[in-house]
């Protein structure tokens, strides 16, 4: 089958995106078809792999009744599917925009995370509500018992052995939808370090549907470095959810101001993160989102 395809990127994180509405079968999405689209040597080439669809009942996530007016899929390089993504859903919604599939500036969009409402700025840059943050670590899920915990404002770190060599470190859980462990650095970190601890967490028996690693130095009380590595699909240029994670536990830790956009320097490039601090509130994510190119491949 001769499949469309466009590459699109946010902040240099980078998605195949495909117009799912009419065309495909759910179960043509295989883990091996999206492994295929995925990779870098034999196909498109990819961190996540992204589908419109239209709004369904998803394996017990109902759909959003009338509200919602696409449903967005989100698969990573190993195949497998996913919750959430923040940067492919600036791609999503800028994919939808540009061709008329909506009337904007906003939309309404589905996800096995719940309903977000991606808006196009006047810069062109997209902002989406990310929805509440939950910083239970039972969210994730993340089995604590009997890790020594603290305390710190409104979260609660513990102590996890972060690498194979019994590394110690604090870490901050918070689920964007997605899992995410927060850990915060005095200096930059090694790609080393990030592969070894990203790989170490991956199968780590207290995570038992792995997580997003997030790697956190504070620059000052608005700004932050970051470098995530993502399960399924290893270290990304950006990550929209741990992006939002860092923000929410730095807000929530009193290490970052709530008042102002936290300003969140990945290596492929700025987003702008604003939550109130209230666990009531929702995290809103800005940043690009650019098309590459369009294509057509053969599965």
């Amino acid at each position: 089958m001769r499949v469309p395809f466009t590459k699109m990127h946010g902040a240099g994180n980078d998605f195949v995106v495909i117009d799912a509405r009419e065309s495909f079968a759910a179960d043509f999405w295989s883990v091996d078809r999206i492994r295929h689209l995925a990779s870098r040597h034999l196909g498109v080439g990819a961190d996540q792999v992204l589908l419109v669809e239209k709004p369904r009942p998803l394996d017990g996530v109902k759909a959003q009744g009338d509200e919602a007016q696409f449903l967005y899929r989100i698969f990573n390089a190993d195949g497998h599917e996913v919750e959430q993504c923040g940067n492919g859903a600036r791609c999503f919604a800028r994919f939808v925009l540009d061709r008329g599939l909506a009337q904007g500036p906003g939309i309404r969009v589905q996800t096995r995370a719940g309903l977000i409402e991606p808006v196009r700025l006047a810069n062109n840059n997209i902002r989406v509500d990310m929805g509440r943050p939950r910083l239970d670590a039972a969210d994730l899920p993340f089995e604590t018992q009997g890790l020594a915990s603290r305390r710190v404002h409104a979260i609660t770190l513990y102590e996890l052995d972060v690498s194979s060599s019994g590394e110690l470190a604090w870490v901050a859980p918070v689920s964007m939808g997605n899992p995410h462990l927060v850990q915060w650095l005095e200096v930059a970190p090694t790609d080393k370090l990030i592969e070894d601890q990203g790989l170490w967490l991956q199968s780590h028996r207290r995570l038992p549907q792995r997580v997003n690693a997030g790697f956190a130095r504070i620059e000052n009380q608005s700004a932050i470095a970051l470098r995530v590595f993502e399960r399924g699909a290893g270290e990304t240029l950006s990550c929209g959810t741990g992006a939002c994670a860092a923000a929410v536990a730095g807000i929530a830790q009193g290490r970052l101001n709530s008042s102002v956009p936290v300003s969140v320097a990945t290596r492929g490039g700025v987003l702008q993160i604003e939550w109130s601090g209230s666990l009531h509130d929702s995290v809103f994510l800005a940043g690009p989102a650019e098309t590459v190119f369009e294509g057509v491949i053969e599965l």
